[in-house]
Order: structure tokens, then sequence, then C-alpha cells
């Protein structure tokens, strides 16, 4: 976009926002909910507390499911962190908003975006973290977000960009520290210097857990006394399935790197030429001391892996015990500053009139199907979590099993404030879902990823989920998985070419359809 086109756009909605202000402040003096918006990054529901871990512990979100709900069927739209962050924020499908892939970009920030309309409204904004939309933030008065390797920012003295003299010229700073602990103290610091007089949005977004799970160093020796259990699905040999399942390249078994993902720095003499070939990014950014206790902690385990190599499944084994187990310490980490930030809202009394929701930009395999990373629509992947306080509206300690979308969390939000909803927004208020017992609700969330091939070689596809049944649409070589999420919860068996399940399979097609009209999607073209 032409940087003459972007000043005015956001010089009109400085405008419209002052002029909304003063509207604001005529009218009612009644206080509108605060918004807090802790965002992690590739947090599965199965290391959740909450919903019902085997393998963590997560006491601060598990406290703020106590005194909230539990969305137990929430999902995304794309399975992949821009795509997900840009329906987060406008409210909208991949292909209404235009961030469809990873390499989309950078994003329209002129469009719609929930932040910018609460702003027009009277609430500050402030936006802290991870942004990773190539693009610099509007809709927000303060922001401050990682920079470096694509947007996505390092764990060790990471780089942020902050607003510099013009608008294509933000400033990059390096912090010094780990990047969950830094961005909680940014969030708390905004928190306390804001003006007290109005409400706020604060959007409080880690780079946490995302790979390369480097975890902090208070917690590098958690875990390391116990195996983590496995998930059942760790050996899955992909039949029954689409034959696109077993072309994967994101498996543990396969397609980790030695010194990037499980911090083997010394040579691995039975390593392949591309498990060798990516190291220790994130060491290379410590300081002296940092890389004494990393090395205090990683050195022994090294030594003790490379004296005895595991062979076979029991060397899976073995790298997914490293990797689950430095994922796990990362997210101990964002759940300590869950915990900070839920401190300071009951400190300063602000808890009583603040909405707080905790969520994750999508889910992620932690060896389900032997994969890492996310992507396809299986359950691991296309589930978020997410976890909301809304005093007065929600019940402590609730749960609730409708399906729900990242593109529900926009007008969620604009309702809270009461603030008009656009009739672009393609998702819902989630409050209807309180305000009665039996609410009007979809019975069907669509889902699309659009990258195929690439780097893990996930294939492109489509599909539609209803309470039990889900419904894949491998559209490059018209391929269909049908699957039953009661008796098959793993989807180990596709049922598309079962007799018995035509009709099923009829009806999940024509629901496809109709989702795909109701959200205007354009016409598939298989390459």
């Amino acid at each position: 976009m032409p940087s003459h086109i972007y000043r005015c756009l956001v010089l009109a909605s400085l405008a419209l926002g002052c002029l909304v202000e003063l509207s604001y402040a005529a009218v009612s003096k009644a206080q509108r909910p605060n918004i807090l918006f802790i965002f992690s990054d590739d947090h599965a529901v199965q290391a959740i507390g909450a919903y019902g871990s085997k393998i963590n512990k997560t006491p601060n979100i598990d406290r703020l499911a106590t005194s909230g709900c539990v969305f137990t069927r929430s999902y995304c739209t794309n399975s992949i962190c821009g795509p997900s962050r840009a329906s987060v924020l406008t409210g909208k499908h991949s292909h209404k908003n235009g961030f469809i892939t990873h390499g989309s970009g950078p994003f329209d920030g002129s469009q719609f975006t929930f932040p910018k309309q609460l702003r027009a409204a009277g609430y500050q904004t402030a936006l802290v973290g991870k942004w990773h939309l190539k693009s610099i933030p509007t809709g927000f008065e303060h922001w401050e977000i990682l920079a470096g390797h694509g947007g996505q920012g390092k764990y060790y003295n990471p780089d942020f960009h902050i607003p510099g003299p013009t608008i294509e010229e933000p400033i990059q700073t390096k912090q010094a520290g780990y990047c969950t602990d830094i961005i909680t103290d940014k969030a708390l610091a905004w928190l306390q210097q804001r003006d007290q007089q109005r409400p706020f949005l604060l959007m409080c977004q880690h780079k946490a857990p995302h790979r390369t799970w480097a975890p902090p160093l208070r917690y590098l020796d958690r875990y390391a006394d116990k195996d983590i259990p496995e998930p059942p699905t760790l050996f899955d040999e992909y039949a029954n399935r689409s034959a696109a399942l077993a072309e994967n390249r994101m498996s543990i078994s396969d397609h980790f790197f030695y010194g990037y993902d499980l911090k083997v720095d010394a040579e691995v003499p039975f390593a392949s030429e591309r498990e060798r070939k990516l190291k220790r990014d994130e060491y290379q950014r410590m300081t002296p001391e940092q890389r004494a206790t990393w090395d205090a902690a990683f050195g022994p385990r090294n030594e003790a892996f490379l004296a005895k190599p595991p062979t076979g499944k029991d060397l899976i084994r073995w790298k997914y015990q490293r990797y689950v187990k430095n994922y796990l310490r990362c997210i101990d980490a964002v759940d300590d500053g869950v915990g900070r930030l839920l401190d300071y809202l009951d400190e300063s009394g602000l808890s009583k009139n603040t909405i707080v929701v905790y969520s994750s930009d999508q889910g992620f395999y932690l060896g389900e199907h032997g994969w890492y990373d996310k992507r396809w629509m299986f359950e691991e992947s296309l589930k978020m979590p997410l976890v909301v306080r809304w005093p007065g509206i929600i019940s402590a300690g609730s749960k609730c099993d409708q399906l729900v979308q990242n593109i529900d969390y926009a007008p969620t939000f604009l309702d809270a404030a009461g603030v008009k909803i656009p009739d672009e927004v393609q998702g819902e208020s989630i409050r209807r879902l309180f305000a009665s017992k039996k609410p009007a609700w979809r019975e069907a969330i669509y889902y699309h990823y659009y990258e195929g091939g690439g780097e893990h070689n996930v294939p492109r596809h489509e599909g539609v989920r209803t309470e039990r049944y889900k419904l894949i649409h491998f559209y490059d070589n018209q391929e269909f998985n049908l699957f039953d999420l009661q008796t098959d919860p793993n989807e180990m068996q596709s049922l598309h070419l079962d007799h018995d399940r035509a009709e099923l399979l009829a009806t999940m097609k024509k629901k496809l359809a109709q989702l795909r009209t109701k959200y205007e999607l354009p016409e598939l073209i298989a390459e």
C-alpha cells in the first residue's frame, strides 16, 4: 500500500476516534468492561490442566478457568499463525481478510479490525508481543512487537519494534532477558501507566510455546527426572485415511534437527545431512552467563545420549521426550505470566470489570499421529484453547460445549463494549451463548488450509465439523475423509468408503456446500 494512502487511513481513524470519544464522554459514565486478551502461540489444549491434561499442570490458566468458562469445542478457521491472527482481528475467514497463508502479507490494516473499532469508541488499546502479520499494527495507541525471524522473534534477548518517526520506520530495540517474561513485564508496565478514566483493551501476545521451544533458564531441569506419557498414536502408520498423511514432513521420527529442535549441538554421527543442517539459533543470542546455565543443564544429558544412543522406536521416544519437555517448560513460563497479570487485576481492583481471555492461535501436535506442528484439520491442531472470565455474564467454573471459532472473538469484544458489529463480520458474539439456556447457534464450523506442500508437505484442504462428525476435503486430488469423532476420537479410520455411511457422507458434503455459500467462498481450483 502506498505510504501516503496509509497515512490518510491512519489519520482518518484517529479523527474518528476523537469524535467518538467525545460522544461517549458526553453520554454515560457507566463503566464498560476492560478487555485483557492473553494469546499464546501453538498451545495445545492437551497441555492445559483445565482441559484435562495428563502431561502437565497450568495452575494459573486453571485459576482463570475456575472463575470463568472453558470452551470445549473451540476451533480455528485456518491452522497457521498469521492467518489465525488475521481472523481474530477481523472476525472474518481467511479468504475475506486476505491473509490466507504463511507467505501472505502484509496484512491489510485499512480493513475493519476490532481494536480500531474499540479505539474509536473511546477504549485505550495496546498490543505487546507477537504480531507476525508483516505490517505495522493499526488501531493501537501503544504497541511493542517482536522483530526478526519474520516477525516471530526470539526467545532469548529478543528484538522489539516500537513506533518510529514515520510509519515506515519503526525503531528496533534489543531487550535483555527471556521473551515470555519480557512481554509480561511490558503488559504490566502499560497497565500501570494507562489512563485510569478510560476502559482498555490490552492484547498480550506471547511467542511461546512456538518452535524452537527454548525454555527459560529457571525451568531447564523441570521434568528431567520423569518420562512424559506418550500419546496413543505416536506410532501411527497412516492407514485407512488419505495417502497424503504418510507424505508429511513434520514427523518426530524423521523431521527434527538435532541442534535446532533437540538442543544437541555436538556432532551426531548417525544423523542424516538434513538432521545436522540447522543449529541452535537461540544459543547464539545468549549472554555468556545464560549459556553457562544452559550448558550445565543440557550438556550432561547430551553426553549420555551420544554415549549410548537409542535406535528404532526408542530413538523416536527419546526425541518425543526431549521435544515435549522443552515445549512444556515454555508453557510453564506462559502460565507464570498469566498468574502475574491475574494478580495485578486482583490487587488493583480491576478484576470485577475486566473480561480476561486466554487463547492461542491454534492447537499443536504433541506426538499425536507421530507429528509436531499444526496445519491439518485433525483435532489436535484444529482446536484452540479458549478460557474466558466475564464478570456478570459468565458463571464461574462453567463449561461451554457449543462450536465456537476465532472469528467469534472480534464480535464478542465489540458486543461487550456496546459497539455495533459491522455487517462484514462473519463471526458471532459468544455473549448469546449465556443469555438463555437454549441459545440459537451454529451446528457446524468451516475450516480451510490454503498453503499446500511447503516445508511440512501438508496438502490444501477444507472441511466441516459438527458436534459429532468431521468431513475433510483434500481438493487437489478430490479426496474426502469422514470421521465419527464419538467412536473414533483419534481419527484413525475414515468412513468415506463405508457403504453404510453413504447417507452421512452425502449429508456432510451438503453441509460443506452450505457453509461455502454462507461464507462466500470462491470456487475451488485444483492444482
